[in-house]
């Protein structure tokens, strides 16, 4: 990867440590600069001080990405102390497990504050930066698997799947300016996993951030050319390719639909297309019964 990101300048948000940490040092390797993001000045500082310590560019923010000023300022830095913006990797975010009735209120605005407005508020300052460069550019945005819903996690489901929405929209807006934008769905041994058991044994600690960086590495340079609107899952020795929300064949259609009509549609047509949901692909009741009927699968 030597050379890969050459004269090129990054922006790696909730860089102080795990994931982003990881993605940073990826991209001063590669031989780009790279502003390290964390609203923990102190993390931030010590991973850009050991990248500059290895003969990397780097310097640090400790700007708060959940704030539109501040995330317009680690825009700012970056191109102040780099004279441009190549890329961007919206990586900060916030992770807490709960069940909907002891789910606090307070506790879900911060995450969503930093989970999708950190996103958007960062990305729009990169944006608007790299169009008024006219040089084109690379985002890539952090997902989750989770988005597809996962237990005890529908917050931060619900931010991750705002993320892909975000991410798929973003790259049609931007394909004309030369703006790549992709998400990535990593699984990696952070301290978002050390306080769920679940996590813990569905993510071992020898998947580190560091075999999820190449990944983010390559999105970032010019080997990911004509690969937008994506979201990339790697979870250390799985890559592949998630796919989106469609919609589903049959499509039903009538000048007006009444409850009545629908509840038929549902009864006749319709309940035998049910998706399963969530991340463990539970199958409906209603899918179970329709299944479970002699007459039905006659």
């Amino acid at each position: 990867m030597d050379g890969l990101m050459q004269d090129k300048a990054v922006v790696v948000t909730g860089a102080g440590r795990g994931l982003g940490e990881a993605f940073a040092r990826h991209v001063a390797r590669a031989g780009g600069a790279v502003v390290v993001n964390d609203v923990e000045p102190a993390l931030a500082e010590r991973t850009a001080a050991d990248i500059r310590a290895r003969g990397g560019r780097a310097v640090a923010s400790g700007h708060s990405v959940a704030d539109p000023a501040q995330a317009q300022a680690i825009v700012d830095d970056c191109v102040r102390e780099f004279g441009r913006i190549d890329g961007l990797v919206n990586n900060a975010g916030l992770n807490y497990e709960a069940l909907p009735w002891e789910d606090d209120a307070e506790r879900a605005r911060e995450l969503v504050e930093v989970n999708v407005l950190g996103v958007v508020y960062t990305g729009l300052a990169a944006v608007k930066a790299m169009v008024a460069a006219g040089t084109g550019g690379s985002i890539v945005n952090i997902s989750s698997g989770a988005s597809l819903g996962q237990r005890q996690l529908g917050v931060y489901a619900a931010s991750k799947g705002a993320v892909a929405s975000l991410t798929y929209s973003w790259a049609l807006d931007l394909e004309d300016a030369g703006i790549r934008v992709n998400a990535v769905c990593p699984v990696a041994h952070t301290r978002m996993v050390w306080k769920s058991e679940r996590a813990l044994r569905a993510c071992p600690p020898d998947r580190t951030p560091s075999k999820i960086a190449p990944v983010v590495l390559f999105l970032l340079g010019e080997g990911a050319h004509g690969i937008t609107g994506q979201l990339i899952r790697c979870n250390g020795p799985h890559l592949h390719v998630m796919g989106q929300p469609y919609l589903k064949q049959p499509i039903l259609e009538r000048p007006v639909w009444d409850t009545e009509s629908v509840q038929k549609a549902f009864d006749e047509v319709l309940g035998a297309h049910l998706e399963n949901y969530g991340l463990e692909k539970r199958v409906p009741p209603r899918l179970r019964e329709w299944t479970d009927t002699p007459s039905r699968i006659a």
